[in-house]
């Protein structure tokens, strides 16, 4: 993941949804085009997608569907903002299915995974870049390792939180 996650969805949900609070929080519009760029050549690189729908665990299950393998996210590597989180927490929102904006998400081979790393991290925006999960053989579901040590599959989104606005 090229950065933080539910920046933009927090931050237009905040606005639109009049709900009284405040803070620093700003939305992570930018162009994904410098991530995307600095894989390209990559040879172990597989997969890119932003996450703008759905957010994080939509692309997750994409990724699922697409391969047939299961996506296993670890909660404790994906960097979500406080601010993020406990405006998610109060509101009821899980930030993996909030818009991002800005952001990549790509799969890329075990062996080249720090090198595709330290190509985002290089970027202007990339410095909270972070390895978030693998995939494996097995049953086609996105799993959460909870920062606990526990699992959790997470389902696929219903309904977008964030209805389009462009």
């Amino acid at each position: 993941m090229s950065g933080p996650v539910g920046d933009h969805g927090i931050s237009v949900m905040l606005a639109r949804e009049q709900f009284g609070l405040r803070g620093d929080l700003l939305s992570d519009a930018a162009s994904v085009l410098p991530f995307t760029q600095a894989l390209l050549d990559l040879s172990g690189l597989r997969f890119m997608r932003d996450p703008s729908r759905g957010g994080l665990a939509t692309v997750a299950h994409e990724i699922c569907r697409a391969t047939g393998l299961q996506v296993n996210l670890n909660q404790a590597a994906i960097p979500v903002r406080d601010p993020v989180n406990s405006v998610c927490e109060m509101l009821g929102y899980d930030p993996l299915f909030l818009a991002c904006e800005g952001r990549v998400v790509a799969v890329v081979d075990a062996d080249h995974a720090d090198q595709a790393l330290a190509l985002w991290r290089n970027q202007p925006g990339g410095d909270l870049a972070a390895l978030i999960g693998e995939t494996k053989q097995a049953d086609p579901y996105v799993v959460l390792h909870t920062e606990l040590g526990g699992a959790r599959i997470l389902e696929e989104l219903e309904d977008d939180p964030l209805p389009r606005i462009c």
